[in-house]
């Protein structure tokens, strides 16, 4: 795929690519190229795209569960066919690297096999009556026309995910799309289209980051759109939680993290640094599970960290690009604040030429009073600090607002779902990375990493 400066992504509206009037252009964060536009929405396109979906629903909502399964499966495929192509978008729109585009994939063709086995599983239920002559019958409804919203930062898994397990229990789906991926993002509603969904099941939004808040309360204002997913920041949840809740729309979020990882004394250090550094470092840090605060006892704190800085060094180079210099510039800030409070940076940073790039940091000799020790960085950034037992190690753990995933390295298992059970986290992760994720595994966070549980039956229910 080659950048495009003429061409123009359209949005999908009743299965029908439509270009409007209004465009914006896309960059690639890598080179700052210009390399195609996108359509941004009015108010007419967004009125058109949920009544498309709401006229589709009453037929989708009747189609057997086997036919469900076999478009879902042969959208599996085409996926598996289109990858290639979808992957280089991804990298021009994003900057990822190859080995995040193919796990975007993989993961994606995964969810979408497993997702067209796990909805076989989905049943009513007859509880039993006081009078006997009565029989209580109760059915798994889908709600209707729902609203997803997916971000940029893993454009393929993330937007399949918030449409599919919608679609599959029943529901049709209007997508609103992140303005920095939009392409990538159509090709996703692509493959729906052409594995036979049929008109209007999913329709496709896109904006200017300007018009964000208005198109964004237009569709969840919309009396025909039932509940709305998204996956994103914690600061945009929260507008579009108290957006729904203004509405009566029942609202499911999977916001951001700042993810802490113990590591126990007779850890394995080498295995637990570069853990550590895949899930600290791995998409620039971009990732909402990304590990942020990693708690090491202090009598392995000198070898561990100079493990980690070597994994670091050796998985991902001195610097990344990240998707835009906003990036660049907090991740500056709150390192720059930590750095005058004390905080030791390894290395110290450099300003590069191309402002979407950051070095790789690992800080140290960091307080609880620091803005880094609190804010999500979203950036290649992390913490190690050390502590003395593991009653502080948990304190220092739940030390945060956010509750999305955690991790523990330990060879002691019974010790570390010990350790497991007192994290306030959505998921924990013994001996493995905090930045992992599987259909057959429930995800979601706790706190203000938000509500509700994507993947397997869990994700199926949610709709």
């Amino acid at each position: 795929m080659q950048p495009d400066p003429s061409y123009t992504v359209p949005l999908l509206i009743d299965s029908k690519p439509i270009t409007g009037p209004k465009t914006f252009p896309v960059h690639n964060p890598r080179t700052g190229e210009h390399i195609w536009n996108s359509t941004a929405a009015s108010q007419a396109d967004v009125s058109a795209a949920v009544a498309s979906a709401a006229a589709a629903f009453p037929a989708w909502k009747k189609t057997t569960i086997p036919a469900r399964r076999d478009l879902i499966l042969k959208a599996a495929q085409l996926l598996e066919e289109s990858g290639p192509e979808i992957c280089d978008v991804m990298k021009l729109e994003t900057a990822a690297e190859d080995s995040w585009c193919k796990l975007n994939l993989a993961k994606s063709v995964a969810m979408l096999k497993g997702v067209a086995g796990y909805i076989t599983t989905i049943e009513g239920r007859l509880p039993p009556n006081d009078d006997p002559n009565v029989t209580s019958m109760i059915l798994r409804e889908p709600y209707g026309v729902v609203l997803a919203i997916a971000p940029w930062n893993a454009p393929i898994i993330l937007c399949f995910r918030s449409v599919l397990y919608p679609l599959a229990t029943g529901n049709t789906v209007v997508l609103k799309s992140s303005e920095l991926s939009p392409r990538t993002h159509f090709l996703v509603t692509q493959i729906f289209h052409r594995a036979g969904f049929p008109a209007g099941t999913v329709n496709l939004i896109g904006h200017t980051r300007e018009d964000a808040p208005e198109i964004a309360t237009a569709l969840i204002s919309s009396p025909e759109v039932r509940k709305v997913n998204f996956t994103g920041s914690t600061a945009v949840g929260r507008k579009i939680a108290e957006c729904a809740g203004r509405n009566l729309k029942p609202v499911m979020l999977e916001l951001g993290g700042k993810a802490p990882v113990i590591v126990c004394e007779d850890a394995d250090i080498e295995k637990a640094a570069k853990g550590a550094a895949f899930g600290a470092f791995h998409h620039a840090g971009q990732i909402c599970m990304s590990s942020e605060k990693i708690l090491v006892h202090k009598s392995i704190s000198a070898p561990f960290t100079t493990a980690l800085q070597a994994a670091a060094k050796a998985m991902y180079g001195s610097s990344q690009i990240l998707i835009q210099a906003v990036g660049t510039k907090r991740v500056s800030e709150l390192l720059s604040s930590a750095a005058a409070a004390g905080a030791t940076l390894h290395p110290q940073p450099e300003k590069y030429q191309n402002p979407n790039e950051h070095h790789n940091v690992i800080v140290t000799n960091v307080t609880t009073s620091m803005d880094l020790w609190h804010t999500e960085s979203f950036g290649p950034v992390v913490m190690v600090v050390e502590y003395e037992d593991e009653k502080e190690a948990i304190k220092m753990a739940n030390d945060t607002e956010y509750g999305l995933s955690a991790g523990i390295w330990t060879t002691d298992l019974a010790r570390g779902i010990r350790i497991a059970k007192e994290i306030e986290s959505g998921a924990v992760h013994i001996n493995g990375v905090t930045v992992y994720d599987e259909v057959a595994v429930p995800h979601g966070g706790v706190k203000n990493s938000g509500f509700g549980r994507f993947n397997a039956i869990w994700g199926l229910e949610e709709f």
